[in-house]
């Protein structure tokens, strides 16, 4: 083999091998986490936790939470070491929590089940003996503050919604007039007179 076909075959092996490279860290939104699917059911003992009332928008509940994840708080615990200081995992198999689609997929009782008792088969180890249950709900409020900034669960709706809304009603949908005899809609009815008879 001469020398530029040799060199043509060594920069093709390298740029293969960059590649493969970028595939296993995932490259990109995701972060390497596979597929983006639901997380199973909190077990019953965690399925009717959630955060405590005012913690979603409270800005010392959420500094306390940055000072757990860090390690500043307590020096047996940092969650920076493995998901990194900005949220961008630095471990691989480490949840991105940058990660908006994937994480709106985690309820507040998820979150905190996964945090309290680790997750089989990773190097998510349970952290509720290193934690008391205020401490962990702290981190879910910090960790939920990147892709999910401004939100909070609602656990009538199911789902992540602007913070200060959960448990708000939704507005009812207007009923539309039942159609009359031969599929017409039939007229809507006189509304209602103002207050004062006006």
């Amino acid at each position: 083999m001469n020398r530029t076909a040799w060199m043509k075959a060594m920069t093709m092996v390298g740029a293969v091998t960059i590649g493969f490279g970028f595939a296993g860290c995932g490259g990109g939104e995701g972060g390497g986490e596979g597929p983006v699917v639901a997380p199973p059911p909190p077990p019953a003992e965690y399925a009717d936790k959630h955060m405590p009332a005012g913690w979603w928008a409270d800005d010392k509940i959420v500094e306390e939470g940055r000072q757990l994840y860090i390690g500043a708080k307590n020096p047996d615990v940092n969650c920076a070491s493995c998901h990194g200081k900005d949220g961008k995992p630095v471990k691989a198999g480490a949840r991105d929590f940058r990660n908006t689609e994937r994480m709106k997929l985690y309820s507040d009782s998820v979150w905190f089940w996964r945090i309290s008792e680790g997750v089989p088969n990773t190097k998510m180890k349970p952290w509720k003996s290193k934690l008391s249950e205020e401490d962990r709900w702290k981190l879910v409020a910090f960790e939920r503050t990147w892709g999910l900034k401004g939100q909070e669960w609602d656990g009538a709706k199911k789902a992540w919604v602007p913070v200060g809304s959960a448990g708000a009603a939704a507005p009812a949908p207007a009923e539309a007039p039942a159609p009359a005899a031969g599929g017409a809609a039939a007229p809507a009815a006189p509304a209602a007179p103002a207050a004062g008879g006006k």
